[in-house]
């Protein structure tokens, strides 16, 4: 059982508990199986954009992504995955904040989390020039594209779970 404390109050909160409890609740339909031709599209597709790309950065991006669409079931999910390929705590509590703790991030992944905004963000003003090029100085033209897609597929994931409902914590992979 995973308990933590609640801030506000003494008492300790069972978070598999609540886990549970939200998926028994959830009364939405389960993307996969309404849809298998197209999860299995979308899977491909991950899978494809991720190739020749670093992982830990794959994983930034995610995160990254899944912050600006409120997406908590995709953030649980990617920052579990980050800590297992090896990232740090204190890089993974910053990445909403990257812009103030770039020491904590290389140039490159600065470029990347800069493009994984502009993109997830398009009616906020698109992806400047600027932007752009700074991306294209840190990634080939292959893992810019590479990159790209990244970001398009876990911008699809985040609207997928959160017009299905899905429950943070539950790993559904």
């Amino acid at each position: 059982m995973t308990t933590h404390t609640n801030e506000t109050q003494s008492t300790p909160v069972d978070t598999e508990a609540g886990i549970a409890a939200a998926e028994a609740a959830r009364t939405r339909l389960n993307f996969g199986s309404a849809a298998r031709k197209t999860f299995r599209a979308v899977i491909a597709l991950d899978a494809a954009a991720r190739e020749g790309l670093d992982p830990a950065l794959v994983e930034l991006v995610q995160i990254r992504a899944s912050h600006l669409n409120g997406c908590a079931y995709c953030l649980h999910m990617h920052t579990n995955d980050a800590r297992k390929a090896g990232e740090t705590e204190d890089r993974l509590h910053l990445v909403p904040l990257w812009r103030e703790a770039r020491h904590f991030y290389t140039a490159r992944e600065q470029a990347a989390l800069a493009l994984t905004e502009a993109v997830t963000s398009l009616p906020l003003g698109g992806v400047s020039d600027e932007v752009y090029a700074e991306a294209a100085v840190h990634f080939g033209e292959e893992e810019l594209a590479q990159l790209i897609g990244v970001i398009c597929v876990i911008n699809t994931w985040n609207r997928v779970a959160l017009a299905t409902g899905k429950v943070a914590g539950v790993d559904e992979r």
